[in-house]
């Protein structure tokens, strides 16, 4: 399936994207760019040499994936992917050939690969209102202006290196990282992370204005609470209206691609591969992207029943309606969702469906070990009332 079978991955990719974003799309969808390492041994793997990991911050013996994700307040998917190829593969096109590298893949930058797959994402229609990533994409100015040409709101890192125009001349981020004044700054949340919320103070300055009227650029700067000397900087590019509020929260999504990336490895086997060649590369990497979307959109399916019961209030108890519902049976329905015959058997739907078929939709049982079998018969119940 992953060598010789005839099937396209790209095609498999295109109908992954429509799915995700028609299940977790949002007005306010944030695309976050990374890259992780896939660890190997020896050299004939295509991509593979020695290289460093970002998730690790080491030089190692791996294949680099550049990875294109989607994240919305009902989660976070990985959306597309390519194989970073060293230049020391796309010199030797006899290697290339071996592991059937295409002859027109020429050497190109992580900032480039994700100009490609950002630019596929926008032809395909979806609606995205920010992009962001780590520095390795916002020190590559090009990337930089090709995303304003596109009028496409962005929050890039920028290492202390870049040079920003901030006033008359260009000066280093970490020349005003050090002048910054230890006032006037804004505590904000990032987001929730593992312990809770993430907070940070913020303050963001005017850049030179970009071309689009409309449109401004800002230098956004977090400092660390703990650690007030730790800053870290990212160029901004939006609306004239755009809060400090809302530029936060795109910078503090960054972390959901290494989060889907992490899940991806630890629950479909993204990098549990035997396999060298490009075309089984990608068809393995798209199998786990689809995969992990699986179990995203699941998940997102949970949280839109929980919010489906929560709107729907019980009346009181006195009410007529509550004693048509005590009769039907319907106040205990979500306990017999759960376990079969939870009531004692006396509502009404166990006294007139066996448990192991209520409530009765084309014979699945709504009584299973499989949570996920209850999320689908909590949706299919819900729908048909």
């Amino acid at each position: 399936m992953l060598s010789r079978a005839d099937w396209d991955a790209d095609a498999v990719r295109e109908e992954l994207r429509r799915d995700v974003v028609q299940h977790l799309g949002d007005p306010n969808g944030v695309l976050v760019l990374d890259d992780t390492g896939f660890p190997k041994k020896g050299r004939h793997s295509a991509g593979v040499a020695r290289q460093y990991r970002g998730t690790l911050g080491n030089v190692d013996n791996c294949q680099i994936g550049v990875f294109l994700s989607y994240a919305s307040p009902l989660g976070h998917a990985l959306l597309d992917r390519e194989l970073y190829l060293p230049q020391a593969w796309t010199d030797d096109r006899e290697r290339c050939q071996q592991v059937g590298i295409p002859e027109d893949r020429c050497l190109a930058t992580k900032p480039q690969l994700a100009r490609q797959m950002l630019a596929r994402t926008f032809a395909a229609g979806v609606l995205a209102t920010w992009v962001t990533g780590d520095s390795v994409y916002g020190d590559d100015r090009r990337l930089r202006m090709w995303l304003e040409s596109q009028l496409q709101a962005s929050v890039l890192a920028v290492s202390g290196k870049e040079d920003v125009w901030l006033g008359s001349p260009q000066r280093h981020v970490q020349t005003i990282l050090a002048s910054l004044p230890a006032e006037g700054w804004t505590r904000l949340s990032a987001g929730d992370g593992a312990t809770g919320p993430r907070w940070y103070d913020w303050c963001w300055l005017p850049l030179a204005d970009p071309l689009e009227p409309g449109w401004c650029r800002w230098l956004l700067v977090r400092r660390s609470l703990g650690a007030p000397t730790e800053l870290t900087a990212s160029v901004v590019f939006a609306p004239q209206a755009t809060t400090l509020e809302a530029v936060v929260r795109v910078a503090g999504s960054r972390w959901t691609v290494a989060s889907a990336c992490e899940a991806a490895k630890g629950e479909v086997g993204l990098d549990q591969y035997e396999v060298r060649s490009w075309t089984a590369w990608y068809r393995h990497i798209t199998l786990a992207m689809w995969a992990l979307a699986l179990l995203i959109v699941m998940r997102a399916g949970t949280m839109a029943v929980e919010a489906f019961k929560k709107s729907r209030p019980f009346p009181p108890a006195d009410s007529p309606l509550a004693a048509f519902r005590a009769r039907r049976g319907l106040a205990c329905r979500e306990a017999c969702l759960k376990f079969a015959g939870s009531c004692g058997g006396e509502c009404w739907p166990c006294r007139t469906r066996p448990a192991t078929s209520w409530p009765g939709r084309s014979g699945v049982s709504a009584i299973s070990a499989s949570p996920n079998m209850t999320i689908i018969n909590v949706v299919r119940y819900s729908l048909g009332r």
